[in-house]
């Protein structure tokens, strides 16, 4: 009876009804950072991208990115970073100016924050915002990064410039840093 546990489409689009309200209810920062926290968990199962996009969690999501709380910034970018794997979350995040949110998110100290801000970008590349998507300050940016002693930083930055930049958008990055301090590139390393 595995099937038993599980939500019914109305029940869960009641459950998650009912997170956003408290959400949006509450004056506490450590209740909403873990509404937050399950709203972005539950935004990695497809069967809950309905309810999701319904109850308008994509621009909840992306509100959070210009928060000054951490923790709401890391928990909006990993909920963007799930829903970003799906078709029309993705246009919706688009359409809605959610690049330059994510590509700010890059500038974080927080490793978690930066990984799911490449992740997103990378869900976020289509052939009409791969311009936007890889801009020459990202690309720079995942220069920075593909030279850092974190791996798992390093290696998110080297699978995105190989695999979504052009060889002359890295070959322009790579003649532009090389006459710049590393200072003057303008996004700090995460911290390790």
């Amino acid at each position: 009876m595995a099937g038993k546990n599980r939500f019914s489409a109305s029940d869960r689009f009641e459950y998650l009804q009912g997170l956003v309200t408290e959400f949006q209810d509450t004056d506490s920062e450590e209740a909403k950072e873990q509404v937050l926290a399950n709203l972005a968990n539950f935004a990695y199962d497809p069967s809950n991208m309905e309810a999701l996009q319904i109850l308008q969690v994509t621009e909840l999501f992306m509100d959070m990115l210009t928060e000054e709380n951490e923790n709401f910034i890391e928990f909006g970018i990993g909920g963007l970073c799930n829903m970003s794997m799906d078709r029309e979350c993705r246009d919706q995040i688009l359409q809605s100016g959610g690049v330059p949110l994510v590509i700010a998110c890059l500038s974080s100290n927080r490793d978690e924050t930066v990984l799911s801000a490449i992740t997103t970008l990378m869900n976020l590349t289509t052939a009409s915002s791969r311009s936007e998507t890889t801009d020459s300050s990202v690309v720079h940016c995942m220069l920075r990064f593909s030279l850092t002693q974190n791996p798992r930083l390093k290696n998110m930055a080297s699978v995105f410039l190989q695999d979504y930049c052009t060889q002359e958008q890295v070959h322009k990055a790579q003649e532009a840093m090389q006459g710049q301090s590393q200072s003057a590139v303008g996004i700090p390393l995460p911290k390790d």
